[in-house]
């Protein structure tokens, strides 16, 4: 539900071409594919391969064999300034090496008047959520040790979500990157968060020197 919110903040259309950065297993991409038809496009870009490949996988299973896919850091986007009508990032901003770095590059390569939306962990606002969500997250290495024989990718879970900026601090890294009409919407009392910034469509100079 909440990957279907953020598409839609996405504000897709026919003809629309959508970065889904970080894209692992294609979820947002099979999401936003129908929306952009094939008059359209989408890149799933990702650094993993392994996970590109079972997004690629799965895609082509859904019939959606026009997205295409690129191997690569956020830090560093080998696209075109001014390429995208929008990009989305699902649940991947908090692994980014280096965030600023990587919104800077977003920003170069949105088009005028295009939008990035990221859904992501984020922080609970009230303590109680926050104290009952954090006993939560406590169990996690425990359970991924007895389901999947792996405790240490969600202790890197959890530490990833303690990590990442809470929700006014990610707004204001946002602005810092140049994007207007910067909001957020937290889901589930703040457990997760959309957040969402335009970068402000071109306009001519209005103000000309005077003729001496």
């Amino acid at each position: 539900l909440f990957k279907q919110m953020a598409a839609q903040m996405c504000g897709a259309r026919k003809g629309h071409i959508i970065l889904d950065l970080a894209g692992g297993t294609g979820d947002m991409s099979k999401l936003l594919a129908p929306m952009v038809g094939k008059e359209g496009q989408i890149i799933l870009s990702d650094i993993n391969f392994e996970m590109m490949q079972l997004g690629k996988e799965k895609l082509m299973n859904a019939g959606e064999v026009h997205v295409q896919f690129c191997q690569n850091a956020a830090e560093r986007l080998p696209f075109k300034n001014n390429s995208f009508n929008s990009i989305i990032i699902a649940f991947g901003l908090r692994n980014f090496t280096n965030k600023q770095k990587a919104l800077s590059e977003i920003y170069r390569t949105l088009k005028p008047g295009g939008v990035l939306v990221v859904l992501e962990f984020s922080h609970p606002k009230s303590q109680a959520l926050r104290t009952a969500y954090n006993t939560f997250q406590s169990l996690w290495p425990t359970l991924g040790e007895w389901v999947a024989g792996d405790s240490k990718s969600y202790e890197y879970l959890v530490e990833s979500i303690e990590n990442h900026p809470e929700q006014k601090a990610l707004k204001v890294m946002f602005e810092d990157s140049g994007f207007k009409q910067v909001e957020y919407h937290d889901l589930a009392g703040g457990i997760c968060a959309i957040h969402r910034g335009l970068k402000a469509p071109y306009q001519e100079p209005t103000d000309f020197p005077q003729k001496t």
